[in-house]
C-alpha cells in the first residue's frame, strides 16, 4: 500500500491531531504517501483531499480540536453519497483509509469496508461511549476539564450555603459524569446506568443539609436528565438552594492531556501497521494498557461498560 488517506469525522475530541500526526509519521517511515481528508466524509465526497506533510502536523499536537476539521454528513448516509466517496478515494489513488472518530464514524467504516475499501477505524469520542475499548481519544481531557471547573463551581457553592448541579456530556454514557464525580469529590452522581429518582436524589440533598452540610455537587449526565429541570424539583420539594450550571463545549475543547496524546499516538501507528499488514476492518482499541483491534461490526456491535463499582464507590465516600 502506498497511498493513504486519513479523516475526523463526527464530535471533535482533544487528541485527534496526535493521532493525525502518528498516521503521517508511522506512514512515511513505511514508505507511504499520506493524504488528509478534510471536513470528515463530507469533505471526501467534495474532494477536499491534500497532501499531509511534516510541517502541516508539527506543533499541533497539543492543541484541541482537529487540523483536518469535521462535519457531520446525511449525504453519506446513502448509497449516492457513499460511491462518490469510493470514486473520490480511487481518483486521488488513496488505498487505504483511516476514519477517527465515533460509533456513527465506524458505521461509515462499515459500509465502505463492504464495498472492498480498506479502512482501519481509530476512536475519538470524549463520551468514552465504545464498549470494546477501555479509553477513547479525548474522554481523559474532558474528564479533567470538568473536574477544573467543578472546583471553581464549589468555591462560590460553599460561599452561598448552596447545592451545586452540574450538567456534562453524555446523552447515552455517563463515564464523563462518574470520573469526574468521583475525581472532584461529588455528593450525588446522576447516570443513564445507574437511575436514580429525583425523589430519592432531592431526599439525599435534604439529608445532607439536617446534619450540617450545606454545600453539596451534584453531576449530572444529560442522557439522566437537564440540571436546571433538577435543580427546580429540588427547589419545589425541599428548602435546599440549588444553582445549575450547564458545561457544554468548554468540555471539548482546550490541550489534550498527556494520556489522549500517547493514546492516540499509540492507535494511529497501530493502524498504519493494519494497513500495511493489509489486514483492514478493524477498530484499535486498548485494553488493559495494550494496543489491540477487533473486526469493526464487533466494535460498534459492543455494549458500553459502565463501571458500577467505581459509582459505588463515590457512593459510600459521599456517606461520610
Amino acid at each position: 500500500m502506498k497511498r493513504i488517506g486519513v479523516l475526523t469525522s463526527g464530535g471533535d475530541t482533544p487528541g485527534m491531531n496526535s493521532a493525525i500526526r502518528a498516521v503521517l509519521k508511522t506512514g512515511i517511515a513505511m514508505g507511504m504517501q499520506v493524504m488528509g481528508v478534510y471536513h470528515g466524509y463530507k469533505g471526501l465526497i467534495e474532494g477536499r483531499v491534500d497532501y499531509l506533510s511534516h510541517e502541516k502536523v508539527e506543533n499541533k499536537m497539543h492543541k484541541g480540536g482537529t487540523i483536518l476539521r469535521t462535519a457531520r454528513s446525511e449525504v453519506f448516509k446513502t448509497e449516492e453519497g457513499i460511491n462518490k466517496a469510493i470514486s473520490v478515494l480511487r481518483a486521488y489513488g488513496i488505498e487505504g483509509l483511516i476514519v477517527i472518530g465515533g460509533d456513527g464514524s465506524f458505521r461509515g467504516c462499515m459500509e465502505l469496508v463492504k464495498r472492498g475499501v480498506p479502512t482501519i477505524g481509530i476512536p475519538g469520542t470524549i463520551d468514552n461511549d465504545m464498549g470494546y475499548t477501555d479509553f477513547t481519544i479525548g474522554f481523559d481531557t474532558a474528564v479533567n476539564n470538568v473536574m477544573n471547573e467543578i472546583y471553581k463551581i464549589r468555591d462560590t457553592m460553599r460561599a452561598h450555603d448552596r447545592v451545586g448541579v452540574i450538567e456534562v456530556m453524555g446523552r447515552n454514557c455517563g463515564d464523563i459524569a462518574l470520573w469526574a464525580g468521583v475525581g472532584g469529590a461529588a455528593d450525588l452522581i446522576l447516570v443513564p446506568e445507574r437511575p436514580m429518582s429525583w425523589e430519592d436524589a432531592a431526599n439525599r440533598l435534604a439529608q445532607n443539609k439536617l446534619r450540617g452540610k450545606y454545600t453539596s455537587i451534584v453531576m449530572i449526565a444529560e442522557g439522566a436528565g437537564k440540571a436546571e429541570d433538577f435543580a427546580e424539583y429540588v427547589r419545589q420539594h425541599t428548602d435546599v438552594e440549588i444553582k445549575a450550571t450547564v458545561l457544554g463545549y468548554i468540555q471539548r475543547g482546550g490541550n489534550p492531556s498527556a494520556f489522549d496524546r500517547v493514546l492516540a499516538s499509540r492507535l494511529g501507528q497501530r493502524a498504519v501497521e493494519l494497513l500495511a499488514e493489509n489486514d483492514y476492518g478493524k477498530a484499535v482499541g486498548i485494553r488493559r494498557n495494550k494496543i489491540y483491534e477487533v473486526p469493526l461490526d464487533e466494535a460498534v456491535g459492543m455494549r458500553d461498560r459502565f463501571d458500577n463499582k467505581l459509582y459505588d464507590l463515590n457512593t459510600v465516600m459521599a456517606q461520610f
